[in-house]
């Protein structure tokens, strides 16, 4: 077997051989994204030189003779063992198979290149063992080559991998080697393909000027972008970057001052941010896990140069502190933590960390592992969601602070302080932590007249399905502006399914909470100002008043591939076993628009156990509600709002008009009233899911007198109406 394996060849059986770095480099470059060139110097090399050389046995009895605990003890092994492997010489044909790989690499002249180490415990699912092997930069030439190599061998026992290892009960491990022709970057940085502090989805992308290990070693503020998975950016946070890290004129990696004009300008350019997005999206979608991948950039365009799985889950925020804050930051890894400040300026000050101290420095490095394992939390002056002290604290679980700016100069030695990495804020002293609670909803006795919920979000769903009857109304265009692209141009490009799955993953969480009660779900009712932000959203229509214009059922018959990709969604929902989900028509002013609309339905194979419902929202629907009855719906809601401004010829919009507008004229009473004695002639059930019945008490009254079914209400009214609700009935 060969010492050596080209990216290329790599085969999914091969990471024993190549480790996870290697591994996932092969992967990388069989899917042809831009990965630089490059080789494994294979586990075999090291496993064959330790035996040869005659130190694996030697190696392994330090490792089982050190108190991982004794700092002191944990040093000495770890240089004991590296002094063997870099001073024994390499076998003649192994040293041979090396030079010459490199020199097929560089052609005619050497080349620069880094060499990487690529551990067999490295990049697993919950460990990414973060900066604790070496990397040597910008190395060029054979001999030198053969040294850098036997470097990363040796970094395999540097005292944090030990003690990391020890501490995951890591036992069988060995190394390999990356040798990669060395990107000269311009800029350079890291993304992830989910928000690692919030568990959001979306794609997180830190950024700064030159090589990545100044944002990785927290020493700037990098640039930070947020792009949705539709490939929208979302945000962008532009950092100060004094300092970058390049490659001078005599080969040396150097840290030098950033141009005065470039210290606080965007790094990447939007259509590289938009390209980073998309090799995100499509590693992920091969993996089927989260990424954290590196990337830079040089004159002949952008490099993805590793990839590995997201190895943390952000928590949930369950308690809070209450009090004036000292410090502020961003809290990178989630929770809460009183301890005893501790600032560590240079490696001699680690030994002053005691278990449970909370380490405060400018910025963590790998050699502070050790001690950062002993800490209740971590504050820094420096870093972003993706520097060393965000990785490791988030796989460790404990809490940290990053880009504080002042952490070392505000807080003293000895200092009792409470840390809030939910928030980002540091309390001086110890204080109260207020346990929260899942929001409790109070149920009153329960009523005839059923209490339904107005959704958009999946979000506290438990109390809400237990205090309410089901969902009256469940918006879908907040799942498609989380999306970032405007659904018409998925469609467009021949993307329905992917409309079809965004709603499916939007929905679910809601019909499962709530089976078996219904949830009525409205099929989209965007107006053309509200999707212009999105992507493909400068194809939307000017209006005049667009509030009067192309939205609700009117557009969706225009557009029916969006309303058949909607009813595909329904459709797969009741195939997974939520059959307690149904559809509602919007802006319904016409029987022809509930026929068509069932068309589409039946051509996408809508089950029979799919109930049709409309929005009751203009005047000429209540007109002629009772041939709307006869066609074949199963229920009503009153959109209280649109149907008040549109009897009244009121735009609510308006503030000069603001004193004309109201639910509770005598013409809007009146529909109220024969919509729902018509509708109980044909059994078919009645909602209201405007605003009126948490404004209007007196509505609430009428309603329940006029024998309306249920009302649908935002959260924060679901107690004041059902307890209104009960009182009128007893009466």
């Amino acid at each position: 077997m060969s010492y050596i394996l080209w990216f290329d060849e790599v085969k999914k059986d091969d990471f024993a051989l190549v480790g996870g770095k290697g591994f996932n480099l092969g992967i990388m470059a069989q899917l042809k994204l831009p990965v630089p060139p490059g080789f494994n110097v294979t586990t075999k090399a090291f496993d064959e030189f330790i035996e040869v050389t005659g130190i694996k046995n030697k190696i392994k009895q330090l490792i089982e003779k050190c108190d991982v605990e004794d700092t002191q003890k944990l040093v000495e092994t770890s240089n004991e063992i590296k002094k063997l492997i870099v001073s024994r010489e390499m076998p003649q044909k192994m040293k041979s198979d090396i030079i010459a790989t490199y020199e097929k690499l560089s052609g005619k002249e050497p080349v620069f290149v880094a060499a990487r180490s690529s551990a067999t415990a490295e990049d697993l699912p919950g460990l990414s063992f973060a900066g604790l092997h070496s990397t040597f930069l910008n190395v060029k030439g054979a001999e030198e080559l053969v040294e850098a190599v036997k470097k990363c061998w040796a970094s395999l026992y540097e005292p944090r991998a030990i003690f990391y290892r020890a501490k995951n009960k890591i036992t069988d491990v060995s190394i390999c080697v990356i040798v990669q022709r060395m990107i000269s970057s311009e800029k350079s940085g890291v993304f992830f393909t989910i928000n690692p502090t919030t568990n959001e989805d979306q794609i997180i992308i830190e950024a700064c000027w030159g090589l990545g290990e100044m944002l990785v070693q927290g020493k700037i503020e990098p640039d930070r972008y947020i792009v949705s998975k539709g490939e929208k950016i979302l945000d962008k946070k532009i950092g100060r970057k004094d300092m970058r890290m390049i490659r001078d004129v005599s080969g040396k990696t150097v840290e030098v001052k950033v141009p005065s004009d470039l210290v606080n300008a965007q790094v990447m350019a939007d259509k590289e941010i938009l390209a980073l997005a998309k090799y995100g999206i499509l590693l992920e979608k091969h993996y089927k896990k989260a990424q954290d991948a590196e990337f830079a950039v040089d004159n002949t365009g952008l490099y993805i140069v590793q990839t590995r799985a997201v190895t943390t889950e952000a928590k949930k925020e369950k308690v809070e502190v209450k009090g004036k804050h000292i410090l502020k930051g961003m809290g990178v890894s989630p929770g809460i933590a009183t301890g005893t400040v501790k600032i560590i300026r240079d490696i001699e000050d680690l030994t002053k960390i005691n278990k449970g101290d909370i380490l405060v420095a400018v910025m963590t490095a790998p050699d502070m592992v050790i001690a950062m394992s002993k800490s209740t939390a971590i504050i820094t002056d420096a870093g972003g969601q993706t520097c060393h002290a965000a990785i490791v604290s988030r796989e460790m679980g404990i809490p940290c602070i990053v880009g504080t700016q002042t952490a070392t100069k505000t807080l003293r030695d000895g200092q009792l302080v409470t840390v809030d990495a939910y928030k980002g804020l540091v309390y001086e002293g110890k204080l109260d932590i207020v346990e929260k609670k899942v929001a409790e909803i109070p149920i009153s006795k329960k009523t005839k007249t059923k209490i339904k919920v107005n959704l958009a979000f999946s979000i506290n769903l438990e109390p809400v399905a237990k205090a309410t009857d089901g969902v009256g109304l469940l918006r879908v265009e907040h799942m498609i502006t989380q999306f970032g692209v405007h659904p018409a141009k998925l469609v467009r490009e021949g993307r329905s399914k992917k409309y079809t799955q965004i709603l499916v993953d939007g929905i679910r969480p809601i019909a499962k909470a709530f089976k078996p009660k219904r949830v009525w779900v409205r099929t989209l009712d965007a107006r053309s100002d509200e999707f212009r932000n999105l992507e493909g959203g400068e194809h939307e229509p000017h209006e005049d008043n667009p509030m009067l214009g192309w939205h609700g059922i009117r557009r969706s018959l225009d557009e029916p591939e969006l309303l058949k990709a909607e009813f595909v969604a329904i459709k797969q929902l009741h195939e997974e076993g939520y059959t307690n989900v149904d559809v509602m028509l919007p802006f319904v002013i016409d029987v022809e628009e509930v026929r068509k609309a069932k068309k589409i339905a039946k051509e996408a194979k809508l089950p029979k156990t799919v109930r049709f419902g409309i929005m009751m929202e203009t005047p000429a629907a209540a007109l002629i509600i009772e041939r709307l009855c006869k066609e074949g719906i199963s229920f009503v809601s009153f959109g209280s709002n649109d149907l008040s401004q549109l009897t009244l010829g009121v735009d609510r919009n308006n503030a000069k008009l603001a004193s004309l507008f109201t639910e509770k004229h005598p013409a809007v009473l009146k529909m109220f009233k024969d919509v729902i004695k018509t509708c109980k002639k044909y059994h078919v059930e009645t909602s209201i899911c405007g605003e009126a019945p948490s404004n209007y008490p007196e509505i609430v009254d009428y309603l329940v007198k006029c024998g309306i079914d249920s009302m649908s209400v935002n959260i924060d009214a679901i107690a004041k109406v059902r307890k209104q609700v009960a009182k009128i009935e007893k009466k």
